[in-house]
């Protein structure tokens, strides 16, 4: 039993010896004196009277505070009569029970509670966070750590306060301001292995940001790269101006790939190559080639010159190693010198590198990387162009009702050379993230489909010792993205999500897993189905065309009946941003003639990549031929029938890109009847 609090002169207080507390800590001890000096005592001692000393009290919890409170009347910062409230208890046998009871059940406020109330005493009551610290007893430092903690991106701070990350990971993330960079670098790892290696996210937070010395930003240039918005992460005192971080990475990455892919057409023509990819790095990625086939030159012969050096050269080798034989033989320094050069001519002889004629280059694929001082480069290897896959063709053939005439004019404007822009790797794989997107909503639609193509990926892979060219993980896992940072909001994107929502989730929170697999079984039909369509659509891999398994990507969106253009326009951010100026006039010219590029030449790359947005997004009133190509025009990466080379449009011909009607001509498969009751 207690009686009400009282007011006690501190100097009549003293530590009972059945305080459960004996441990200690300095620096908590000075972060408590601090507390009490600046906002007063705000839980009152607990104690027992002293036997035959009126007045006087052994505390019995709170032996911390009253300890602190002591230091500060010495100090002088509290007067020697300071008076603190006690709560007296009438049983002495209680003491040793409430003073464990109140260290025992104190819960400790977690590190987002922290940073949220430091947060609220700067932006709310207007604290300074030297004020703070001091009236906390803590370092300033610390108060800032917790208020960069409080604006960590918001995904992360829920993560935090989840407990679902440590108070280190979070540290790690926050090592950055940049709370774009966090969440990319967050969506990157959150479900990796790495998501709670505090290094790891660390290096990904580091490499995210480019060096002003890194060879994309000295292919842009500085000026280039803050006019369009870029930011520059301030560097030390003592840094040098390579040290700089530039940290929109996105911008700097679609500067980089715009102007590399500008310049590569420029070494295409030079080169006469059939096809240059750009890749913004020093190196090709391994599966960029992986699936391609080296070109390989012959040496030219040798000339009646060049052979007879040769063997004059083999025979005097031949003579000097003849002496080396014998044991007694010591060569003089001249004559090592002489071999070496011998050998060394002989080998610019021999070892030549081989050449690759002109017709090899008009139809080889080369790439164009950049050099360590930001030059664009042509890598050394060549590859022989990859070719459309035998079904893509054959089903492209089908209903091909055209006459030889047709045929030859096609060839034509083939040998003439496609005068379309350049299409960097950038854009390459954006273009695979949405088109896949695409695919993945409509195999979630149809789960007979679904259901049909997930058996078949099992199996096959089952009987096979190794199957690379199915472009899907079969875990029901989804895939890293291709780019962390690029998330349009498209209509495949908005339809996923309705998808996700509206699954039945009803047996997720049985915490055993017989439990949940039976509440699983004991779904509807249709709502299995849907796990089912669901489970296998997301482990669609994003594959840029030339990719292996672009080719039956295509081959399932044929099947399904996909109407890219009702689903897909390209926009300024998708696309037209992307293409330099004159690849988006080509564009015009392309579905406009010559007449409609010419009236939009005079426009900015900005306002080019705006009016292109309306134009083929069917916003713009125009002559009704040129809408209709335009509303059905789509990058030959976004399609799922074979690339069409376009020739001059005229008013009769609005057919050229006409993608419902090749769906409509190829979409006799099962599937189509219930896709269409789904959509």
């Amino acid at each position: 039993m207690t009686k009400p609090s009282i007011l006690v002169p501190a100097i009549h207080l003293t530590k009972s010896p059945v305080n459960v507390r004996k441990r200690t800590d300095l620096r908590a001890d000075a972060e408590l004196e601090a507390s009490i000096a600046g906002h007063g005592l705000i839980q009152n001692l607990v104690g027992v009277p002293v036997s035959r000393k009126k007045g006087h009290y052994r505390i019995t919890a709170g032996g911390r505070r009253l300890d602190a409170i002591h230091r500060l009347i010495e100090k002088g910062t509290l007067p020697p009569d300071h008076e603190v409230p006690v709560l007296v208890l009438t049983n002495r046998k209680d003491g040793r029970e409430i003073s464990l009871a109140e260290n025992y059940d104190r819960l400790q406020m977690s590190p987002a509670e922290d940073c949220l109330a430091f947060r609220d005493l700067i932006e709310v009551e207007g604290r300074s966070t030297a004020e703070i610290a001091k009236r906390f007893g803590i370092e300033e430092r610390f108060v800032i750590g917790r208020l960069r903690l409080a604006n960590l991106a918001q995904p992360i701070f829920e993560a935090l306060e989840a407990d679902e990350i440590t108070l280190d990971v979070a540290k790690a993330y926050a090592t950055t301001a940049d709370t774009g960079r966090q969440t990319a670098v967050w969506e990157a790892l959150r479900n990796s292995y790495s998501r709670d290696n505090v290094n790891e996210i660390r290096r990904a937070l580091n490499g995210y940001s480019y060096r002003a010395n890194d060879p994309k930003a000295l292919l842009v240039g500085r000026d280039t790269y803050i006019a369009a918005g870029g930011r520059v992460e301030d560097a030390d005192l003592f840094s040098t101006a390579a040290d700089e971080r530039w940290i929109d990475t996105h911008i700097l990455d679609e500067l980089a790939e715009a102007k590399l892919a500008a310049q590569a057409e420029a070494i295409r023509e030079r080169e006469g190559l059939g096809e240059v990819r750009v890749v913004t790095g020093a190196r090709i990625p391994y599966m960029e080639t992986y699936a391609l086939q080296p070109l390989t030159g012959a040496a030219e012969p040798l000339t009646q010159e060049q052979e007879a050096r040769k063997q004059e050269i083999e025979e005097e080798l031949a003579e000097i190693e003849l002496f080396s034989e014998d044991e007694d033989y010591e060569p003089e320094e001249d004559e090592e010198q002489r071999y070496a050069a011998l050998q060394a001519e002989l080998t610019t002889i021999v070892e030549r590198d081989a050449v690759i004629d002109p017709e090899q280059k008009a139809t080889a694929l080369g790439y164009v990387v950049l050099g360590e001082d930001g030059t664009p480069q042509m890598h050394h290897q060549l590859y022989v162009a990859p070719v459309p896959d035998e079904e893509s063709s054959e089903a492209d053939n089908d209903g091909d009702d055209g006459d030889d005439e047709a045929g030859d004019e096609t060839q034509d404007s083939i040998a003439a050379g496609d005068a379309r822009p350049v299409i960097s790797q950038r854009l390459r794989e954006m273009l695979a993230m949405m088109k896949t997107e695409l695919l993945a909503v409509h195999v979630a639609s149809d789960p007979a489909f679904a259901l049909d193509l997930g058996t078949f990926i099992m199996v096959d892979r089952e009987s096979r010792l190794a199957s690379f060219d199915i472009p899907s993980d079969l875990r029901a896992s989804a895939p890293s993205r291709l780019l962390p940072d690029f998330k349009p909001a498209t209509a495949a994107a908005g339809e996923w999500t309705k998808l996700d929502e509206a699954l039945d989730r009803s047996w997720v929170n049985h915490q055993a897993v017989p439990d949940r697999y039976d509440a699983f079984c004991a779904l509807p039909d249709e709502a299995r189905a849907a796990w089912l369509g669901w489970a296998i659509a997301r482990t669609l891999h994003a594959v840029p065309d030339g990719r292996a398994g672009t080719g039956f990507l295509d081959h399932l969106g044929r099947k399904l009946g996909v109407d890219v253009a009702a689903w897909w326009r390209p926009t300024a951010l998708t696309y037209f941003d992307k293409l330099t100026k004159p690849g988006i006039l080509a564009l015009f010219e392309e579905i406009g003639g010559l007449e409609l590029r010419v009236r939009y030449s005079g426009s900015k790359k900005h306002d080019l990549a705006a009016s292109a947005e309306r134009l083929f997004g069917g916003d713009v009133i125009i002559e009704p031929e040129i809408q209709e190509r335009a509303v059905a025009w789509l990058p030959d990466q976004m399609r799922f029938t074979a690339p069409e080379i376009c020739g001059e449009p005229t008013s009769s011909d609005n057919s050229g890109n006409d993608l419902t009607d090749t769906v409509n001509a190829e979409g006799d498969n099962d599937g189509d009847e219930s896709f269409t009751q789904a959509a």
